[in-house]
């Protein structure tokens, strides 16, 4: 099959179009791979195709919200990644785009690029419980946007939530909503713990 071939979409009612799911990754991946110059676009294809994972820049296109695993785990009501959890963070944050790190225990949701400078003073506080607002001059693994499953003999970073369009992001409020309950949960659990204020 040709990778480069784009399906016409199917009309399923009036004025309704539905893309197949290989051209909606297409469009993900290219949208990804404008982060970056036309030289480093076809390194990061050739890393996603060696290695399923490459580095692409944050603060142009879209930042990113580093989020411990035990405080994910401490809403989601989890032991660790799983199907289950991947859909718990897809409502919590109504769809927006979550990437798993299994190996590193951390999430990380995708956000607009402005969220480092404009949620400066709350991205500062959340670093009390080890939650990190990355933006310009920071790089994120990126795992291939076909990559949507655990899989437990690799533990190699996911989608725990796919992109579901291009340019498709977290709201930062559902990931300050999401902070918030997981700091109280974890405090809940361990009341000896210092909470952030």
């Amino acid at each position: 099959m040709d990778r480069d071939r784009v399906l016409r979409p199917v009309e399923t009612g009036p004025g309704l179009l539905v893309r197949s799911t290989a051209d909606r990754q297409r469009a993900v991946e290219h949208w990804l791979l404008s982060t970056l110059h036309d030289q480093g676009r076809d390194r990061a294809r050739m890393e996603w195709q060696q290695h399923g994972v490459t580095l692409l820049p944050l603060g142009t296109l879209f930042s990113a919200v580093r989020l411990p695993q035990r405080l994910v785990l401490a809403v989601a009501s989890g032991d660790g990644p799983s199907a289950e959890v991947d859909a718990f963070l897809g409502e919590a944050l109504g769809g927006g785009p979550v990437i798993c790190d299994p190996g590193g225990r951390r999430y990380y949701a995708l956000v607009p690029a402005s969220m480092p400078t404009t949620w400066h003073q709350t991205a500062d506080d959340w670093r009390v419980g080890d939650v990190e607002c990355l933006g310009r001059d920071t790089y994120l693994g990126v795992p291939r946007v076909d990559h949507t499953e655990f899989d437990r003999r690799t533990y190699a970073s996911y989608w725990s939530v796919p992109m579901p369009s291009m340019a498709t992001l977290c709201a930062p409020l559902a990931i300050a909503r999401l902070i918030a309950a997981g700091q109280h949960e974890l405090a809940l659990q361990d009341p000896d713990e210092e909470s952030p204020a």
